[in-house]
C-alpha cells in the first residue's frame, strides 16, 4: 500500500507539472496569435488552455516517463 501511495504522489506531481506546462504555452500561443493585447479574447485563452491541461491529464494516465 506504501508502494502505491508513493507512485501516486510521484506521479500527481508529475502529471501536474505536465499539464501545468501545456496550459502555460496554450495561453501564450493563444495571447501570442493577436496582434495587440488589448484584443486578446480572455475567455477563449481561459478556456484552451484549461482543456489543454485537462487532455494532458487524461494522456499521462497512459503513463510518464518520467515515474518508473
Amino acid at each position: 500500500m506504501i508502494i502505491i501511495k508513493e507512485y501516486l504522489a510521484k506521479w500527481l506531481k508529475a502529471a501536474g507539472i505536465r499539464a501545468l506546462k501545456t496550459v502555460a504555452e496554450t495561453a501564450v500561443a493563444t495571447i501570442g496569435s493577436t496582434a495587440v493585447l488589448s484584443m486578446v479574447d480572455w475567455k477563449l485563452v481561459i478556456s484552451a488552455s484549461l482543456l489543454s491541461g485537462l487532455i494532458s491529464l487524461l494522456i499521462s494516465v497512459k503513463g510518464l516517463p518520467e515515474v518508473k
